[in-house]
């Protein structure tokens, strides 16, 4: 099933570095921005994560939400998260799903 912009995602139940979240209520009347990366602690990953997390105010006058997606396990989303805090100082204000 391939997604175009504008299409509704199905909606799904999934743990997250914020705990679990239902995707259609999380993201509201939001458009969300959905981006997947291969695994946790990869340098360009920490680095896009960063830079998304610095863009939030801009996404907030957007009325857009980012989430990111990978493989990895929620509490090593989290361990990650302060990871990208502190090496990009910012503050990553969206879920990561496991």
């Amino acid at each position: 099933m391939g997604l175009h912009l504008g299409d509704i995602a199905p909606d799904f139940e999934q743990d997250s570095s914020i705990g679990r979240i239902k995707f259609h209520e999380w993201a509201g009347d939001s458009w969300v921005i959905l981006f997947s990366h291969p695994a946790d602690f990869t340098p360009v990953c920490t680095t896009e994560l960063g830079l998304t997390a610095k863009l939030k105010p801009e996404f907030d006058k957007r009325n857009v939400k980012a989430v990111a997606l990978s493989v990895d396990p929620a509490d090593k989303h989290r361990t990650w998260i302060s990871d990208i805090e502190e090496t990009q100082q910012t503050v990553v204000g969206f879920p990561i799903i496991a």
